[in-house]
């Protein structure tokens, strides 16, 4: 097989992967949680998995948007919730009520990370409140 025939299979064969993983509920239209967009031999996201990991699901931001680990090099689309193609590693994707609320590409520091991470989950507060008070203004 030559390369672009090799490549056709490798995206038939992922976009597959998405269909079944969406049949079957994998990406959540409901809740908020943070996609994590990973691939083996990848340093960044070993960086991450030992700083941040281990206290992540402990978090308040933990809590308010449980994480959800997503192989890029076997995934690809997520059934229209994304607002554009994952490429690089790691990529957190913060998805609430089906849709994607912000995202950060990439991994520099915990710091960084976490004031990006509290950052978007306040626009869901935002956005939920604003809801709130205008239906109750109806």
């Amino acid at each position: 097989m030559n390369a672009i025939t090799n490549w056709a299979l490798g995206w038939a064969a992922r976009a597959a992967v998405v269909l079944v993983m969406a049949s079957a509920g994998t990406f959540s239209t409901a809740a908020a949680e943070l996609l994590m967009f990973e691939r083996e031999g990848c340093i960044w996201c070993a960086r991450w998995n030992s700083e941040i990991a281990p206290v992540y699901p402990k978090s308040a931001e933990g809590q308010a948007a449980p994480l959800r680990r997503i192989d890029l090099v076997r995934t690809v689309g997520s059934d229209g919730i994304l607002a554009r193609p994952v490429r690089y590693t790691p990529t957190f994707v913060l998805i609430d009520q089906g849709r994607e609320v912000g995202r950060i590409t990439g991994y520099v520091s915990d710091d960084a990370f976490w004031g990006l991470l509290s950052n978007m989950l306040s626009s869901i507060r935002k956005d939920r409140d604003e809801a709130v008070l205008s239906s109750t203004m109806e």
